[in-house]
């Protein structure tokens, strides 16, 4: 027994004491110095990044309300806010509890949340923030309202209309108004709009292609208003919109809040969207990246990074090379990322640290504990991920 309670205190960790025991910076050390795979932060691009949002929405008059899905912390989501934001949407309960407990106070869960304990604690957050939900459905509609009057609070509540990425939310019209009227006539709820996001839209690659998705996304938005105000119901608020598409929705006239989020970080996959002249659009910087060592290289046309499946996520697409001429990633497994060599690829060498700009920064971003704030090649900052992980 005394045997077994020691074997227990030795291989007990605290979860803060092991993220501290294994972060691969300190504030003041030099990049080259950081440990890798670590997913670092150019400070200077994401600072870029959110002021120009924050400059573009003020021209265009809407609000913004960025996605926290994307960064998964509430000190991305303060500076956010301090731009200008008007708080902060979120997938998931966990997260929102993660936000609150950061100091955000608005809040809009953009995503159907089901089962009473998860309601329970939707409820309970709705006392200390305003907290909204998005339905499609009257089930739900009755679960959450019951949550709500369990914990004696008030809800907003939106409905999500598919204006066409084939996810969740009701056929836009008379369905959707429907089930607006039935949120009016629920003790603890009020309706608060309508969630119209077309997250197909965000990656078609043509400029083109993409306004007239949205446009299409539009019109079936302004049909599905139109039959509320007839029913004399108030659509306060119309949310929706990417980074890819953003612009088109703030032009529209219709929607009346954006929920970009990737826009601070960027990342490969939204690279290959062209803008209207058939350029690769760069309106944002890429400020995120994983740092990665060179750790093999067997032959002449071939390298390998510590970088694989576990530091970057590859359902967008393979990270580029940032920092390398002629040097391509070509696949990953758990631990290894191959890098082909091409014949102007010069300088490789083991032991050499190189940037990588990660496919999807949103599940990317899901793999690490912390964020490491780079400026001037000198470690600026370390914030922790708090969010990671955090899909219940």
């Amino acid at each position: 027994m005394l045997h077994q309670k020691l074997l227990l205190q030795l291989t007990r960790i605290d979860r803060d004491e092991n993220l501290n025991k294994y972060r691969p910076a300190e504030i003041g050390m030099a990049l080259e110095d950081v440990d890798t795979p670590a997913l670092l932060l150019d400070l200077d691009a994401f600072e870029f990044n959110i002021q120009l949002m924050a400059d573009l929405v003020k021209k265009f008059k809407i609000n913004h309300r960025p996605h926290a899905k994307t960064h998964k912390s509430p000190v991305v989501a303060q500076k956010q806010i301090a731009a200008g934001a008007v708080g902060q949407c979120c997938q998931k309960v966990a997260e929102a509890e993660i936000l609150v407990a950061g100091g955000v106070n608005d809040i809009l869960v953009s995503n159907q949340i089901v089962g009473r304990r998860k309601l329970d604690r939707l409820a309970g957050l709705a006392r200390n923030a305003k907290i909204r939900v998005c339905v499609d459905n009257d089930d739900n509609i009755n679960q959450i309202n019951a949550a709500a009057r369990r914990f004696n609070a008030t809800i907003e509540v939106l409905v999500e209309i598919d204006i066409g990425a084939g996810r969740c939310g009701v056929i836009p019209g008379k369905t959707a108004v429907d089930l607006a009227q039935r949120i009016t006539k629920s003790s603890n709820l009020t309706f608060g709009g309508l969630q119209a996001y077309q997250g197909r839209a965000q990656h078609i690659r043509g400029f083109g292609e993409r306004k007239i998705a949205i446009e299409k996304a539009g019109n079936l938005v302004q049909k599905t208003i139109n039959l509320l105000s007839e029913a004399d119901l108030d659509c306060r608020l119309v949310t929706g919109a990417g980074t890819g598409t953003f612009q088109f929705e703030a032009s529209s006239g219709i929607w009346n809040e954006l929920q970009a989020g990737s826009y601070c970080f960027m990342d490969a996959d939204y690279g290959l969207n062209l803008d209207e002249t058939g350029e690769f659009i760069d309106t944002f910087r890429n400020s995120l990246f994983i740092w990665s060592t060179i750790m093999s290289h067997p032959t002449k046309d071939r390298a390998v990074v510590d970088a694989g499946h576990k530091a970057a996520s590859v359902d967008s697409g393979l990270p580029h090379v940032a920092d390398l001429q002629d040097v391509t990633y070509v696949s990953a497994s758990d631990e290894h990322g191959s890098l082909a060599l091409g014949a102007d690829a010069i300088g490789v060498k083991i032991g050499q640290k190189i940037r990588l700009i990660p496919g999807h920064c949103d599940p990317t971003v899901n793999l690490h504990d912390w964020y490491i704030g780079i400026r001037n090649g000198i470690v600026e900052s370390i914030w922790s991920v708090e969010a990671r992980g955090a899909a219940f």
